[in-house]
């Protein structure tokens, strides 16, 4: 059934937020001052959710949406924040009447960054649109393009991913040692996954190894315990070297290692005996 909503002056219109999470968590808000249940979503009352323009074009633009109080609403806790529970959550914004129940997406995208000003927390969102600024031309560079593990690069993840347990926390350092870790030269630069514990879903970069220890890229939360389980998968340096001779996989290499560099420009000749 379609609606042509804001047709008449005076209509029984309301906001409406969706965030999905990576996670597989859904949240709905609406800007109506009772719960709204409708797509087999409840859509919590959230009445100091002030909704902004937005702005819709027929061209391949980016739109533009601002939206206050959503962050501020107990079902969003500055932990999860914290944790990036919400970085790259698919985000869609609409109206529905509170009577009927017949809603309309306005906007659809997810939310790029979220930074924390003060108090408070700010999130910036990317419309749907942005897919088409991408780059669709490859370019030339010594090291591969595809990242590790997807379907330009062809290996199989799990082939690549191993279970490990949290042995000990160090809370001065903020490092973590697990038991089941390969070696530390094969997963910096990768990704930690949590299986159990407060930030169960959560996923980390690994920024150093040492031998049975992780430095990550994220604060760890209260609540962690030994002999919680995390999936951790391997990294690469992209690099000709590394494809053919630890993965075997040079043939999938997306890269030309062996084009000419800017430094052939500085060459001069030189005279020989």
């Amino acid at each position: 059934m379609s609606r042509i909503f804001f047709a008449e002056p005076l209509e029984t219109v309301a906001t409406y937020w969706r965030i999905m999470r990576r996670d597989g968590v859904t949240l709905g808000f609406t800007s109506h001052n009772r719960d709204l249940a409708f797509s087999g979503i409840i859509h919590m009352a959230a009445p100091g959710m002030v909704p902004s323009s937005i702005r819709r074009s027929a061209d391949l633009a980016s739109e533009l949406v601002e939206m206050e109080g959503i962050l501020s609403h107990g079902a969003i806790t500055p932990a999860d924040l914290r944790m990036g529970r919400y970085d790259e959550a698919t985000i869609e914004v609409g109206v529905v009447d509170w009577e009927s129940l017949e809603h309309a997406a306005l906007f659809a995208g997810e939310v790029s960054s979220v930074t924390e000003n003060g108090e408070s927390f700010e999130a910036s969102l990317q419309s749907a649109k942005t897919l088409f600024e991408r780059d669709l031309v490859p370019r030339t560079s010594p090291t591969c393009r595809a990242r590790f593990c997807d379907r330009d690069c062809g290996l199989n993840p799990a082939r690549f991913t191993h279970l490990v347990r949290v042995t000990a926390i160090n809370g001065e350092t903020g490092s973590i040692s697990f038991s089941g870790l390969p070696a530390p030269d094969m997963i910096v630069g990768g990704r930690l996954r949590w299986i159990d514990g407060p930030q169960a879903g959560v996923a980390m970069r690994i920024m150093a190894a040492s031998g049975s220890e992780l430095t990550l890229d994220r604060d760890l939360a209260a609540g962690l315990a030994a002999r919680d389980r995390a999936e951790v998968l391997e990294s690469c340096d992209h690099t000709i070297a590394t494809c053919a001779a630890r993965f075997g996989n040079a043939a999938n290499f997306r890269g030309e290692p062996f084009m000419p560099g800017n430094d052939l420009l500085t060459r001069y000749g030189t005279g020989g005996a």
